[in-house]
């Protein structure tokens, strides 16, 4: 609870109130003021493709359906963007990729360091379809009209700073400490970034451990392995053979090891107003 300080008696020299009344003044403006900005996503233009290419649209309409299987988990279904996974239609990669010759062995061998994993066993045909429906994306991006501009700290700064550190001393003093782990952490983080690592913080690249899950299945087959995909409806996860498999969440029992499970049941008890209130808290802390 953010405590005050005690108001003064109307005895004491105007002065002093005018001093607490600048200070505070100071404090606020320190708060509202947006020195710098982040870039999102989509602000980034799209890259020139280097070597134009052209596929059939079976070929396209086969890999939309592959992708979305194997790679829309984390990439998006329409491969601009989701879980933790880049957009592709802004991809330098793609961008310099004929025909999958840069594509394909990303995809066989995976990229461990990003939490990416090595889809080594996928078909050749399926492998195709899937930089076909990636190419097909990019050059609607390319054609698309307009963009989005930076994401400015104020965009979201919008919270009361006193209410998110009451609902933060009520909900994360158990974990986290204002003068501790979280010293500083304005100086570091601001905008958008801030809120990422307060929604997300095992979204960062190199952020640690990744979680495990073992899943037991209604006819008794259990399964464990690292956590690739979660939400209310489902639960997937990489197993001890590299394949990616999921369930509907209600249909098998599991248990998860992650040091961040709390984030995630916190992600189901924020409202919009007691996340940006912590997020402007959180900037107070420089």
């Amino acid at each position: 609870m953010l405590t005050l300080g005690a108001m003064q008696p109307p005895s004491l020299c105007r002065a002093v109130l005018f001093a607490a009344a600048a200070l505070l003044c100071a404090s606020n403006a320190a708060l509202a003021q947006p020195p710098r900005s982040e870039e999102s996503p989509a602000a980034r233009p799209v890259p020139a493709s280097e070597t134009a290419q052209s596929y059939t649209a079976e070929l396209v309409a086969a890999g939309r359906t592959r992708f979305a299987a194997s790679c829309g988990f984390c990439h998006g279904p329409d491969a601009t963007g989701g879980s933790g996974g880049a957009d592709l239609t802004r991809s330098d990669t793609v961008a310099a990729d004929v025909r999958g010759d840069r594509i394909g062995p990303l995809v066989r061998t995976g990229r461990a360091e990003a939490g990416m994993p090595a889809f080594s066993a996928i078909a050749e045909s399926d492998l195709a379809a899937i930089v076909a429906f990636i190419h097909d994306q990019k050059v609607k991006a390319e054609a698309a009209v307009g963009g989005r501009r930076s994401v400015e700290v104020a965009d979201v700064l919008t919270g009361d700073a006193r209410a998110g550190r009451r609902y933060f001393e009520s909900a994360c003093t158990s974990c986290h400490s204002a003068t501790g782990d979280l010293a500083g952490i304005a100086s570091r983080l601001e905008g958008l970034a801030l809120l990422r690592r307060m929604l997300y913080p095992g979204g960062q690249a190199g952020g640690g451990r990744r979680p495990t899950a073992t899943v037991t299945t209604r006819d008794g087959e259990t399964i464990a392995g690292e956590v690739a995909y979660r939400d209310e409806f489902t639960i997937a996860v990489i197993d001890g053979g590299g394949r990616y498999r999921s369930w509907p969440a209600d249909r098998v029992r599991f248990t998860i090891d992650d040091r961040l499970e709390a984030h995630v049941a916190q992600l189901a008890r924020y409202t919009d107003a007691t996340m940006h209130d912590v997020l402007a808290y959180l900037h107070t802390l420089r």
